[in-house]
């Protein structure tokens, strides 16, 4: 959801909570689960569950690798789970032309630095850029170069947009903020 009016354009960015991320999670989950139990049943020598079976699988060494495995999986899907709790990368880009002041907001990790908040003079801004790299990984995203301290990205690098939608964007923003733009 985006807002704009004659001098101020608030557009909201969307952070981690997205179905990519929920669902790659949860396979995640349940495939470092399965990993853990089999290797689980293969040290003590019995089903602890019994879609999973221990005969064909010697602890020594597959049991060991799987149960490692496992515990791997369960912690980068603990790392995913907590950035989507997070909603890590969400906040919103703020353009106020009657104050000459943009505002970025995003959402941190938990800790002193959580909140992420830059204030800046439009004045200071040079031009919008736009960085597109087509191939089998196509990048489209959105920098906004700043005087004195180099680009600052407003879209996420992935980001699907069209290269019709990431034109239409730059042109526009570039057009409210009356500041040249470039592709590189």
């Amino acid at each position: 959801m985006n807002w704009r009016s004659k001098h101020i354009w608030i557009e909201l960015i969307k952070g981690s909570r997205k179905t990519s991320n929920l669902l790659w999670s949860c396979i995640l989950f349940g495939g470092s689960l399965g990993f853990l139990i089999v290797g689980t049943s293969s040290y003590f020598g019995r089903n602890l569950i019994s879609i999973f079976p221990y005969q064909q699988i010697l602890f020594f060494p597959q049991g060991i690798v799987m149960f490692f495995y496992g515990i791997a999986g369960l912690f980068i899907s603990s790392y995913l789970w907590c950035t989507i709790l997070w909603n890590i990368g969400s906040g919103y880009d703020r353009f106020d032309r009657r104050e000459g002041i943009v505002c970025i907001f995003r959402w941190g990790f938990p800790g002193i630095n959580r909140r992420i908040f830059l204030r800046l003079l439009m004045k200071d801004i040079q031009s919008i850029k736009m960085e597109v790299k087509e191939g089998i990984y196509p990048r489209r995203v959105i920098y906004m170069e700043i005087r004195g301290q180099g680009p600052i990205p407003l879209t996420r690098t992935d980001a699907n947009f069209t290269p019709q939608e990431i034109e239409q964007k730059v042109t526009q923003l570039a057009y409210f903020l009356r500041v040249p733009m470039e592709v590189f």
